[in-house]
Order: C-alpha cells, then sequence, then structure tokens
C-alpha cells in the first residue's frame, strides 16, 4: 500500500489498475477491507512531502507512513503492519542509498536506515522490511532496535533483490526512479543463483527473522533454493511489473484473471514461499472465499 501526503487523496497508479497512492485516513480505510477479507498483513510505502539527498523525511516521527502505521493501529484491526526500510522514495536521486562522489555510499546509509526502522516500530510497525540491499543493514537495524527496547519488532529482510526490469510499474507508484544510472551495483546479477544463498545466510547471521526473495516469478529456482538451504519463513514478491503484465492482458480480454492469479500464486506457493506479498492479495482473497 502507496501513503501520500494530503486528506481523501486516491489517485490510481496507471500503470497498476486497482492499486491507489492514497492519504492516511484511506489506506486505514482499506485496511478495515483487507481486514474483513481474512488477510494477514499490509506493507507500507511512503510518498514523502518533501525529498532531499539523504532521505531525511523518512525518519519523521509525523511522516506519511508513521502516521499511517499509528492509524492502522489505532483501529484496533487484525492485521500484521509492515513498513519498507529503504531510501529510495525519501531521496532526490531516487537511489536506496547516500550519495558520496557520484557512488551509492553504503556504509553511510546504515544508520539512516536503522533510524528509519526505528521511527516505525515506535509508530508501532510490527515487522521493517530492509529492501535496499545494502551490505550489513540487518545488523544496523537489529542493533538500533534492540538499543531501545523494540527487540520483539521482527526484520522481513530483502535478502535476494534482483537487479530487475519488472519494477517500473512500482517506480511509478512510488516517484522513485533513479535520477542516474541503475541499481546495478547493490542489487543481485538476475543469472546468480549462488549469490543469493550466500546473501541470505549473510542477513541470517546479522539478525534478520525471515527473507524475501524479489521478483517472484523469474526466480522461482531461487526461492525453491533459499527454501531448501534454510529453515526460516521465505517470503516471495509477486511485483509490480508481473502485476501490470496480467492485468493489461486481461484487459485486452487474453486471460481469465481469476484462473491466472490463483495459478500464479499456486506456483509461488508450490516453489516454497511461506509468505507472498502480492498486489493480487485483495482479490485473491475474495475468490478464495467465494
Amino acid at each position: 500500500m502507496f501513503v501520500c501526503p494530503g486528506n481523501k487523496v486516491r489517485q490510481e497508479v496507471s500503470s497498476m489498475p486497482g492499486v491507489h497512492q492514497q492519504s492516511v485516513d484511506q489506506i486505514v480505510e482499506e485496511c478495515r477491507e483487507v481486514a474483513g477479507l481474512g488477510l494477514s498483513a499490509v506493507i507500507l510505502f511512503g510518498l514523502p512531502e518533501t525529498k532531499d539527498a539523504k532521505g531525511s523525511s523518512s525518519l519523521s516521527a509525523n511522516g506519511v507512513v508513521q502516521r499511517a502505521v499509528e492509524g492502522i493501529k489505532k483501529a484496533n484491526l487484525n492485521l500484521l503492519v509492515l513498513t519498507d526500510v529503504c531510501l529510495c522514495e525519501y531521496t532526490d536521486h531516487g537511489h536506496c542509498g547516500v550519495i558520496e562522489n557520484g557512488e551509492v555510499a553504503n556504509d553511510a546509509t546504515l544508520n539512516i536506515l536503522a533510524e528509519q526502522a526505528l521511527s516505525h516500530a515506535r509508530a508501532g510497525a510490527d515487522i521493517v522490511a530492509p529492501s535496499d540491499m545494502m551490505d550489513g543493514r540487518v545488523a544496523a537495524i537489529r542493533k538500533k532496535l534492540d538499543e531501545n527496547s523494540f527487540s520483539d519488532v521482527a526484520i522481513l529482510s530483502y535478502a535476494a533483490k534482483y537487479c530487475s526490469a519488472f519494477y517500473g510499474p512500482f517506480r511509478e507508484a512510488a516517484q522513485s526512479t533513479p535520477q542516474f544510472g541503475d541499481r546495478r551495483s547493490y542489487q543481485m546479477d538476475p543469472a546468480n543463483v549462488r549469490e543469493a544463498l550466500k546473501e541470505v545466510a549473510l542477513d541470517l547471521e546479522e539478525g534478520a527473522d525471515m527473507v524475501m526473495v524479489k521478483p517472484a516469478l523469474s526466480y522461482l529456482d531461487v526461492i525453491r533454493a533459499v527454501r531448501e538451504r534454510f529453515d526460516v519463513p521465505v517470503g516471495a514478491y509477486n511485483v509490480s511489473g508481473e502485476y501490470a503484465m496480467v492485468k493489461a492482458a486481461v484487459q485486452k480480454g487474453w486471460l481469465d484473471e481469476k484462473r491466472v492469479v490463483l495459478e500464479l500464486l499456486t506456483g509461488i506457493r508450490r516453489a516454497g514461499a511461506d509468505i507472498i506479498l502480492t498486489y493480487h492479495a485483495k482479490d485473491a482473497a475474495k475468490w478464495l472465499k467465494a
């Protein structure tokens, strides 16, 4: 779910039919619907009022994500609240970390990410989900949370996040397109499976409670490899481009949406995912309840 500034704002993302940028009040109302459908959790991405080189607005106790978490928690809904921990939505350059000498500076980014996670925990987040792919960020976040008495807040690490062409619609939704270069220096090579296993092992050593593979459909073999190697909850992110392709084909009348969506979600589950993050969640829940 994409949280934006304002009140009574609900703007559909053009490349993702059915997905909206929404103000906090609208997010809370949709969460009531989500909880009523029997879904167990939501994840929040923020569209801030201001951006700068270091993503400073991501740390504000009055930020859009922080206020949305507080609103959902005050509504007493039976939902786990996850928050995306990253800088790309909050930086004016669109990269996931601080820029030094024209490059993403890994170590200079870690404390900002840890402070962002702490602000989410203070707002009431149940799980923080670092998606930036900086080395060492899980350890930094775990240390910061534990030092501030949030040892019960779990970390879902995007441990195997590939440099994928399937993220385009998300970058429209989150307004996070890089202003220069790309993210190949810190996201993973799509051809490499062994590196994914190494990254998962490192994040678990640093304190991750759960791990994510992203994207899902082109990386089912990676999900299976992670599932077979590690005895922890494994998530899979059915990303924006995968969603948009289905929606476009359905609008053309080329696919049966219900059958296709349930088949692809079954495939992700069959590959070994315990948790599926998907924009199809509400529709799938309705179909499965029918």
